[in-house]
């Protein structure tokens, strides 16, 4: 909610006005939360190549799971398939943990690293 203060000053013949938009502050929760995530070292999720999972399960998994493009999805699969493994998620770990729940529940070879 935004509040609006209004200082008037009158000196000799001009009359000025000052508008002052004053935001509401941000809780100390919220500032101690953003501030650990941003000094959090960063963490990465790691998927896995496995002989379980086909190429459009994973596609559809890193799509919907890890909000990547359907292009950058199927380079990642690509990836995986040939290298063994790939980062697919870079971030705080506890930004990363539900994620990495999410893609394990699908089957998913991953880990947070």
């Amino acid at each position: 909610m935004q509040k609006r203060l209004i200082l008037a000053e009158e000196s000799g013949e001009s009359n000025s006005k000052m508008e002052i938009e004053i935001l509401d502050p941000i809780t100390d929760v919220q500032l101690d939360a953003e501030i650990k995530d941003m000094i959090e070292p960063s963490k990465a999720i790691i998927l896995y190549n496995d002989d379980v999972n086909d190429f459009m399960h994973v596609i559809n998994c890193l799509m919907l799971y890890c909000d990547h493009c359907s292009e950058q999805a199927e380079q990642i699969a690509l990836i995986v398939h040939n290298s063994g493994k790939c980062d697919i998620k870079h971030g705080s770990y506890n930004k990363l943990r539900p994620i990495c729940e999410a893609l394990l529940e699908q089957r998913l070879s991953v880990k947070i690293e």
